[in-house]
């Protein structure tokens, strides 16, 4: 029997193994969700969203401990983990207070009599969630999900086993029905099973491009919505007239937020000549100020990576660029000591044909592509197979919204700031980086047959 192994990667110390679920526990937990999904649709919204305050409250009491959960699993600073854990309760108050408004009926004028949209649920709803933000992820899923009136069953990573077992131990205790949200303990080798049994009636991924486009081979072939957010290369446009103290610091923390690991930090800067000097000095600065260590710490701001293995394929993206002329400025050396940590590191001089521009880099990398100007800016931050998020640094806030709205190919594009998700905004990326959105109103109709229903 396969087991799966939670490893602390501070450390390299085995936390935990888990025996892998076999078929017919699958296929019982599948068989369960979908009897709790046939009572759980008739429920009141009100009273589902009840529940969802309650979650919300369980989550804010046990947020240390949640924190040091992921802390050990996959090297979250608990500074950190305990805002994941606060933003996690705040998406599940905000579909309480608001998602019944979103479900809302809609009257549309036509030639009959009476014509509505409705929006109902779909039925058992697969998660596949990636490591790197273990709560957040699956409750910005999980809640409007949950209260539209469908069935979760979860296929976490591997090595955030206990991660994804606290989260279903969330909504048992806050009296949601034991069936109706379900942690599937199985490897991805089992997910494609998982899809193609009948009761799954749409998938949801979070993770790299690779597995979305394995997740929607299968789930198109059997005819099942997908919505995939999937990695990213932000670029940050630095311009000539940007304030650029506020935006190195803004640009640095974005890049270093769980320790580098997240779709949507920071990673590309495209820095117009005429500054860029400057800019590296105040990036490498901030940079090399944020204190790396022990992720239980109180004053760590970046932790290890989740595995020794990412950390292995950052620097080689990193020594494959230099190779290719990029320079380095801060870090790019691998550290003598236990554990998956890596330097936060700046590189300049980077272009396209590096992996630092193409590919990437899911740790604190920071990848500066000096431009001619703004329009070069955004020829090289649109030069990308990825769609995800971006950001322009200017004083001219007229223009970078301009530019923000009608020039860059992204999802998300923020001005003089660093682009996060937020529950009352839909979140999501283009091209590379996915489809469908989550979060906002448009989140929660994601996963729901809107019916027409017309009486003539």
């Amino acid at each position: 029997m396969s087991l799966l192994r939670s490893i602390n990667p501070a450390t390299g110390e085995e936390i935990q193994r888990i025996d892998e679920m076999n078929a017919d526990e699958v296929a019982a937990i599948i068989d369960a969700a979908d009897e709790a999904f046939s009572k759980w649709r008739r429920e009141l919204i009100v009273d589902r969203a009840e529940l969802l305050r309650r979650a919300a409250a369980d989550l804010l009491q046990r947020k240390e401990k949640l924190a040091a959960l992921m802390a050990r699993e996959m090297g979250k600073p608990v500074t950190q983990g305990k805002g994941e854990i606060e933003k996690c309760a705040l998406v599940c108050e905000y579909y309480a207070k608001n998602g019944a408004g979103f479900l809302e009926p809609e009257v549309i004028e036509t030639d009959e009599l009476r014509s509505s949209v409705h929006f109902e649920p779909l039925g058992v709803i697969l998660a596949v969630m990636p490591w790197n933000f273990p709560f957040w992820q699956v409750f910005r899923f999980a809640a409007p999900t949950l209260l539209a009136g469908n069935a979760v069953v979860l296929k976490h990573s591997s090595n955030v086993t206990g991660c994804a077992l606290a989260i279903e131990s969330v909504f048992r205790r806050a009296g949601f029905p034991e069936a109706l949200f379900r942690t599937l303990l199985i490897g991805s080798k089992k997910v494609e099973a998982v899809i193609e049994n009948p009761k799954i009636r749409a998938v949801m991924l979070t993770g790299s491009v690779e597995a979305g486009k394995a997740v929607a081979s299968v789930a198109g072939a059997n005819l099942k919505k997908t919505v995939l957010e999937l990695g990213g290369s932000d670029p940050y446009l630095i311009l000539a007239d940007a304030d650029l103290e506020k935006a190195a610091e803004i640009c640095a923390k974005s890049r270093l937020i769980n320790s580098g690991q997240s779709c949507i930090a920071a990673k590309r800067f495209l820095v117009v000549e005429s500054v860029r000097e400057k800019f590296e000095k105040l990036l490498v600065e901030k940079m090399k100020s944020q204190f790396l260590g022990d992720p239980l710490g109180p004053g760590t701001e970046v932790g290890p990576l989740a595995r020794e293995d990412l950390r292995d394929e950052v620097h080689e993206q990193v020594v494959a660029s230099l190779e290719k002329g990029a320079v380095r400025l801060l870090g790019g050396e691998e550290l003598d000591r236990p554990g998956a940590f890596y330097l936060p590191t700046v590189l300049t001089d980077v272009a396209p044909g590096m992996p630092a521009f193409d590919e990437e880099l899911f740790g604190p990398v920071a990848a500066i592509v000096p431009v001619r100007d703004d329009e070069e800016a955004i020829e090289r931050a649109n030069q990308s197979r990825f769609g995800l998020g971006a950001a322009v640094f200017t004083a001219n806030t007229r223009r970078g919204k301009e530019i923000a709205a009608t020039r860059l190919e992204a999802g998300a594009c923020f001005v003089n700031d660093f682009v996060r998700s937020d529950p009352r905004l839909p979140f999501g990326g283009i091209k590379d980086s996915g489809y469908g959105r989550e979060l906002g109103s448009f989140g929660i109709r994601e996963f729901v047959n809107i019916k027409t229903v017309c009486v003539g």
